[in-house]
């Protein structure tokens, strides 16, 4: 099959040949069909990620259809429409049997290390090993993945729509609908209106907030924030806390969330919460190394900070459950898709999210 494989960091990914075993007991091969590039894939390929590693196939933001499945999957069958799930859901594991988080410990070891379960790649060039993204690999045709790291979704939502399910869109609203519990009449602030922001603006406004503020530097995205149910919108700026708490009569707003991964504005989303209440949700990934600096004494005074990795997805549970609510029109996706491409304009795709250019690129397969 061909796959776009990260040879070398900071240098571009090469789209060639490479090898893809059959699945094994507890896996599934997954025909991809569409696919969308992810600022974590562009972390990775620049070498700013502590722990990434190469050659390995890129991408986690897939869907597709499930082509042949290994011994012992028993929830997917072949014909079965697919979103691949970095998260997985083991169902079984301390963390899938609270409700407190979405962190499954299952695999969480060798998936950290390139490899599937059992400690092995299915992907080979030449007869050597290339070692797997995230547990998933979707810059490909085809992939092999664990069964507890697919949802099964309904086969009537466009592909090129689902796979944002798969990472970025289900991270936005998956925060503000389960990590925060936004509450019905409350007034929420979100740093960043890129897929992740703009994706807890739809969160903030499914839970029935009244008041949505956004904040971003591009009037554009501001623009795509209002759609998304945006009631206000400034543009970003060392004195944007300021102005949120003035809006708010003195206070600050009941939730926040922060989309950027600059730790800067991370700290404007903790200063812009409500004092006695407000809770801060970051999202965005910041750079190795960097550290957030909260003054205590905002904490004292009520306000609290958490962190969510995919929004607390639970992604076999939950990810089918925001695609119906998409397909029933609660949520619009469209706008989402600014860039469809081949899996030879792979590169393009960094390029244009490194020019803020749109929101996301999607790969599409055949």
């Amino acid at each position: 099959m061909r796959a776009a494989v990260l040879e070398e960091f900071g240098k571009p990914l090469v789209v060639q040949d490479v090898e893809l075993s059959d699945p094994r007991a507890g896996e599934v091969l997954v025909r991809l069909v569409a696919c969308g590039v992810c600022h974590t894939d562009l972390y990775t390929a620049s070498g700013a990620d502590p722990s990434g590693y190469a050659p390995t196939v890129l991408g986690h933001e897939g869907a597709g259809v499930v082509e042949q499945v290994g011994e012992g999957v028993s929830s997917i069958a072949p014909g079965d429409h697919v979103v691949t799930l970095f998260s997985p859901q083991c169902r079984e594991c301390v963390h899938c049997r609270s409700p407190r988080t979405n962190l499954c410990l299952a695999i969480r070891e060798q998936q950290n290390k390139g490899f599937l379960p059992d400690g092995t790649t299915r992907l080979a060039r030449d007869g050597e090993p290339i070692r797997h993204f995230m547990g998933t690999s979707t810059f490909a045709e085809y992939t092999v993945m664990p069964e507890i790291a697919l949802a099964k979704i309904d086969p009537e939502a466009p592909f090129e729509h689902a796979c944002l399910f798969a990472c970025g869109l289900s991270t936005g609203l998956g925060a503000a609908m389960y990590t925060a519990q936004v509450e019905a009449g409350s007034t929420c602030v979100v740093f960043g209106a890129g897929m992740v922001g703009l994706g807890a603006v739809a969160g903030c406004r499914l839970q029935g907030a009244e008041r949505i503020v956004v904040v971003d530097l591009s009037e554009e995205r501001l623009a795509l924030a209002r759609g998304q149910g945006a009631t206000e919108t400034m543009i970003g700026g060392a004195d944007a806390v300021e102005r949120i708490v003035e809006a708010t009569d003195g206070f600050g707003a009941d939730y926040t969330f922060e989309a950027t991964g600059n730790v800067a504005v991370m700290r404007q989303a903790v200063e812009s919460a409500r004092m006695g209440w407000g809770l801060c949700t970051v999202v965005g990934v910041a750079g190795k190394g960097e550290t957030l600096d909260i003054v205590p004494r905002f904490l004292i005074q009520g306000r609290r900070v958490c962190g969510s990795s995919f929004g607390g997805v639970k992604g076999r549970d939950q990810v089918p459950e925001l695609v119906e609510r998409a397909l029933a029109g609660d949520i619009d996706v469209a706008p989402f898709v600014s860039h469809t491409l081949s899996l030879d304009e792979v590169n393009q795709g960094f390029e244009l999210m490194e020019a803020q250019d749109g929101i996301r690129s999607v790969i599409r397969f055949g």
